[in-house]
């Protein structure tokens, strides 16, 4: 049973580590370019935040799965809405940091965190551990959000003419 569990926990990392190539560059380029709120975390909190949360929330997966016994029809909603939101949370970085649209970032991540929210949910009669895992995960995505938003307010696209 190690290498189910150790698959699942790692799976969430596989995006984060594709995102951080994108990030790296612009974090140092185009970001501080932009108008952001005072109340943001430093740069350098972003991957010890994302780490944990990743951490967490492929742990979580792995007790669903284990729970329900593996990839069963029992299943395919709760592991089918988490496979969703990890989907959401993978285009998030190359739609904000990789494409700079603001605006569609803030909508994927508002879609985003709506889906944790309905996997925690689906996860609940499961598995409340697994469901408590991704509570960090959702409060740091209502942040996000904030902050994607404050960002995308402060800084109107230009008009091409």
């Amino acid at each position: 049973m190690w290498l189910p569990m150790i698959g699942m926990t790692a799976l969430p990392h596989v995006g984060g580590f594709y995102g951080s190539f994108i990030t790296r560059k612009e974090v140092k380029n185009w970001y501080p370019t932009l108008n952001k709120p005072s109340w943001r975390p430093p740069n350098a909190a972003f991957p010890v935040v994302w780490t944990c949360l990743y951490t967490g929330m492929g742990y979580g997966s792995y007790l669903i799965w284990k729970e329900l016994g593996g990839f069963t029809k029992d299943a395919v909603v709760p592991l089918g809405l988490y496979g969703l939101q990890l989907a959401l949370n993978w285009a998030w970085t190359p739609i904000f940091f990789g494409a700079h649209k603001l605006k569609w970032a803030l909508v994927e991540i508002v879609f985003l965190t709506g889906t944790v929210g309905a996997t925690m949910a689906s996860w609940y009669s499961i598995s409340r551990t697994a469901t408590l895992l991704l509570a960090p995960y959702l409060s740091w995505l209502c942040l996000a959000t904030a902050l994607n938003y404050c960002i995308w307010r402060d800084n109107p696209e230009k008009k091409e003419e």
